[in-house]
């Protein structure tokens, strides 16, 4: 676990093990409106979880193939080239969302409905969280999120989860929708190019 902010590269190749990363005790931030990692967090991670209470920076979960990650934000490109794991961002993203995402998933919590600004609509698909499955798998992963960051905003989104969870995205590569063990919807999904 590290108290304050981290730089660059953090859990590049992460193939195990738990990151903890959330703002020292005597800060005064607010951690979801500063970024407490750097860029290129979790570059090609295999296993293992990071979870950082703050923004984190470009190329957040690039090429990541099995880690969990939650963060509260995050720049440009996050996801980019993904082919498996799990992201949950807990706030805005920057542009080029998910290109050339190939596996893994997504939760963006996008309470101004801006995820469409920023998101790469030629390899991912999103829509609002719809199955029990996946609700499940936000909320639990979100407790536990909590309960190692001491989070305020997976506080206040867990307080209320029933009307916050109108308020996330899910995301899938559009070459998961297919072959997913747990599907996104009960419907049809049809994919449209852009």
């Amino acid at each position: 676990m590290v108290e304050g902010d981290t730089n660059d590269y953090v859990g590049k190749g992460l193939s195990g093990g738990f990151i903890i990363v959330r703002p020292s005790s005597k800060s005064n931030l607010k951690s979801n409106d500063n970024t407490i990692i750097g860029n290129t967090v979790l570059y090609g991670a295999t296993s293992g979880k990071l979870f950082a209470s703050g923004q984190a920076g470009e190329r957040f979960a690039v090429r990541n193939s099995g880690s969990l990650a939650i963060v509260e934000g995050c720049g440009a490109h996050g996801c980019e080239y993904m082919t498996g794991g799990t992201a949950i961002i807990l706030g805005q993203v920057g542009d080029n969302f998910g290109a050339g995402m190939t596996g893994g998933m997504a939760f963006v919590y996008d309470k101004e409905n801006k995820f469409e600004n920023y998101a790469n609509p030629n390899s991912i698909i999103w829509q609002p969280v719809e199955t029990e499955y996946w609700k499940e798998y936000l909320k639990n992963n979100l407790n536990e999120f909590l309960k190692e960051t001491n989070s305020k905003i997976a506080e206040k989104i867990i307080s209320n989860f029933k009307v916050e969870l109108k308020n996330f995205v899910q995301v899938c590569p559009v070459e998961m929708l297919d072959k997913l063990d747990e599907p996104i919807s009960s419907k049809e999904l049809k994919f449209k190019s852009a």
